[in-house]
């Protein structure tokens, strides 16, 4: 009998309204390559047949109140401002009662005023893909013609600012910025940014025979060299160390980290708000233009291919057998390393898509990242372990930021 309660969690799937295409080439961008996959459908516009389709089924398909889209991409905002209105319209018609919220993902190049208005209206929350400043943005995030973007993301920040529209900040970490963590962080700061997602860009190089040229966990046993954009162990568990002791002095309840959050989380035993973080996954699919479901944002590869939605139901493809094994490898996986690991409880061995590395003694499905990881659970224990405890006794965690005021940390 499996401990899986697949119904336990709202079904969640990510809707990709271009697939892969976007205005920007950013270097490490792991989706661009993703339009090798349908060549025979080179528009990549999902048509209101399929958006009708998928919303009617999606919010169907719910247990909860409250249903939450995401949009991404590619660049959400290549469709037209339109096809955003037509999808609420459709979410009114097939709500019946139920609460609906809408985020979207986007480099925040094309944004106007008029997408702002509609954001704000509508209660949108807007993610925003930006790498820090100037000098670290521009290294990798560039437009197609191999310019710079960081001023017109910058528009666009402040664009979002003058309507106020809910906003946060998504910027990934690569071999370039990763040694300045705090520049990095007071940068985000200063733009207001109070919720921040910090993401590691790990990827592996390995030819396929339609053009695709990153690695798959499939693939693992093939050679594959690590892209020379991916953020090192070493730089990872450096930049996680000298961030946290800057936020954990000032900046606790006030700005929000997510890796940081979902740390405490596991600490707790609660839920961590990102899947990389828990024990399974699995939980968040992705639905393409054309309808096709896979497991993950980050597996989008033709072995992680759930089925289609004209064939198949999303709560079939969902809670298949295919997905539950999906979401169960992430545990059953892991080395005995990570078993016997003390800080197995607060990474669950991260992220199925980084597991390629081999431990010491040569077993295989060790997190490439580790060190970095162990390193910075090592570091943050303390903290951790006080602010756990202000939680269980129903007191703010912020209040670490008088422990350490008072010389309770040394």
């Amino acid at each position: 009998m499996s401990t899986y309660a697949p119904f336990a969690k709202p079904l969640y799937v990510m809707l990709k309204p271009v697939g892969a295409v976007c205005n920007l080439a950013c270097d490490y961008c792991y989706y661009l390559e993703k339009s090798k996959l349908y060549v025979n459908n080179p528009k990549h516009v999902m048509s209101d047949e399929l958006l009708e389709k998928f919303i009617e089924e999606y919010i169907n398909s719910q247990t909860m109140p409250q249903v939450l889209f995401t949009w991404h991409g590619g660049e959400t905002l290549m469709r037209p401002l339109a096809f955003y209105k037509k999808a609420m319209e459709l979410q009114k018609k097939y709500a019946n009662g139920r609460t609906i919220d809408n985020c979207i993902q986007t480099n925040g190049t094309l944004l106007t005023d008029e997408w702002c208005e509609f954001f704000k209206e509508n209660n949108w929350l807007v993610g925003v893909s930006i790498d820090g400043p100037q000098e670290f943005h521009d290294e990798y995030r560039k437009n197609r013609l191999g310019k710079p973007s960081f001023v017109k993301v910058m528009q666009g920040i402040n664009l979002l600012k003058k309507h106020g529209v809910e906003w946060n900040a998504m910027a990934v970490v690569n071999d370039f910025n990763a040694d300045y963590p705090l520049e990095f962080y007071n940068f985000f700061k200063e733009i207001g940014s109070r919720y921040i997602q910090f993401a590691p860009i790990v990827e592996r190089i390995t030819p396929h025979q339609d053009g695709r040229h990153l690695a798959s966990l499939a693939d693992k046993e093939k050679a594959a060299e690590l892209a020379d954009f991916s953020v090192s162990p070493e730089q990872w568990g450096n930049f996680l160390c000298a961030l946290f002791d800057e936020w954990v002095k000032q900046d606790v309840g006030t700005y929000y980290i997510q890796l940081f959050d979902s740390t405490l989380a596991n600490w707790v035993g609660e839920q961590p708000g990102v899947c990389s973080m828990a024990k399974t996954c699995g939980h968040a699919g992705v639905m393409e233009f054309n309808g096709d479901v896979y497991a993950c944002d980050h597996f989008v590869f033709p072995e992680y291919k759930l089925g289609n939605i004209y064939q198949k139901t999303l709560v079939e493809m969902m809670y298949s057998e295919q997905q539950q094994a999906f979401g169960l490898m992430k545990q059953k996986s892991l080395p005995t390393r990570c078993r016997e690991c003390e800080w197995l409880f607060a990474c669950n061995g991260e992220c199925p898509k980084n597991r390629f590395a081999h431990t010491a003694n040569g077993e295989p499905g060790l997190n490439y990242l580790c060190a970095g990881y162990r390193k910075f659970f090592k570091h943050v224990a303390p903290y951790m372990d006080f602010m756990k405890q202000e939680l269980l006794n129903q007191r703010p965690p912020a209040n670490i930021m008088d422990a350490i005021r008072e010389g309770k940390f040394k």
